[in-house]
């Protein structure tokens, strides 16, 4: 073996061995988020609605889904970007006394493509503003570069106009969860909202430790909830090695698990710590499963039929709608006007996407 080659080898050598078990810390306020079980309950359901196809159903809020803890909402916006099959709603919670936006995460017929996606992804894009942080092109992509964005913003300034300054309360699940994480810090940061506040469920990584302390410090109201073996909260993989070059999750986790005694299942909630690494919960065990992906608290978050990106919607519900020349649209209300429920729905449409 050549001289060249041994300086090489001892110089990955020195590289990990200094890297390894010396993870970069994130810096993060030191009043952690408090868990609220029934703030938890509430909002997974606003993340399992907005995956509803039946627009009709979810724009006047009377779908199956819609009549739980979430009954009662009224629905601002609701934003569908046929292109990347992508789908948020915005609205006012009175019982919460807060405008709650929800996206949609990625359709389960294509989860599995995705997750093996992910295990290849690198850190390609500079965050603005904020040296040294790195995020993941697409997701960053799916809330910024879509219809998405100007409709929530737009459905926010709506909803302030009528209803006065309410606190804001942003959820999804899995890549809704992204989604949600990026839109929390755009409205903090770029239109200087106050009392934004995050819930997401089995939400995959999203940058890297510079950006997790920026986020953690800018968006401190702020809970991740990952559950037992949920593969898509492990992923972009961590790698302890590359501290500085490796995704990292931003604080606060609250991990789900089965504790078993005896015959005895009980369900721990668990609150980490405000590493966004906390190698005593999810991180502590494998992540290999879909199925804990797809259900939290209870709760289906998936769509109703693994099909691809379809929607149906009413005739009725049109004269609410606008649509761009690439067929994205948005139904929109005057939130001081009620809009009609509908009897029928007899136009159905389909739309494949590789989201």
């Amino acid at each position: 073996m050549g001289h060249k080659t041994w300086l090489i080898l001892a110089f990955f050598t020195c590289l990990i061995s200094s890297s390894c078990g010396r993870e970069l810390q994130v810096k993060h306020k030191d009043n952690l988020t408090v868990y609220n079980h029934t703030l938890a309950t509430i909002l997974v359901e606003y993340a399992s609605a907005v995956y509803i196809s039946d627009l009709t159903e979810l724009f006047t809020w009377t779908c199956a889904r819609c009549d739980g803890l979430t009954k009662g909402f009224e629905v601002i916006e609701l934003i569908v970007d046929i292109q990347n099959c992508l789908q948020a709603f915005v609205g006012v919670a009175k019982d919460l006394n807060a405008i709650v936006i929800a996206f949609r995460g990625t359709q389960e017929h294509s989860i599995q493509n995705w997750v093996e996606d992910l295990f290849w992804k690198q850190l390609d894009l500079n965050y603005p503003g904020m040296p040294d942080a790195m995020v993941h092109h697409g997701f960053y992509t799916a809330y910024h570069n879509t219809t998405i964005q100007p409709g929530i913003l737009y459905a926010v300034k709506k909803a302030k106009e009528f209803y006065g300054d309410l606190d804001i309360i942003v959820t999804g699940h899995s890549m809704g969860g992204a989604m949600a994480s990026f839109c929390a810090l755009d409205l903090t940061v770029n239109h200087e909202a106050k009392n934004v506040q995050v819930m997401t469920f089995g939400q995959p990584r999203i940058g890297n430790a510079a950006f997790a302390s920026y986020y953690g410090n800018l968006v401190p109201n702020t809970i991740r909830v990952t559950k037992d073996h949920d593969i898509v909260p492990h992923l972009p993989p961590y790698y302890s090695y590359f501290p500085q070059k490796t995704y990292h999750h931003f604080p606060r986790e609250v991990w789900l698990y089965n504790l078993g005694l005896g015959s005895l299942v009980y369900i721990v909630e668990k609150a980490c710590d405000g590493s966004g690494e906390d190698p005593t919960c999810s991180r502590s065990v494998t992540g290999n499963s879909i199925f804990d992906h797809l259900n939290y608290y209870g709760v289906d978050l998936k769509c109703e039929q693994w099909r691809s990106c379809r929607i149906v919607m009413d005739p009725g519900v049109a004269k609410y709608g606008k649509t761009d020349l690439k067929g994205n649209f948005i139904l929109s209300r005057d939130p001081a006007k009620h809009v009609l429920k509908m009897n029928t729905r007899s136009n159905e449409g389909e739309v494949t996407s590789n989201a």
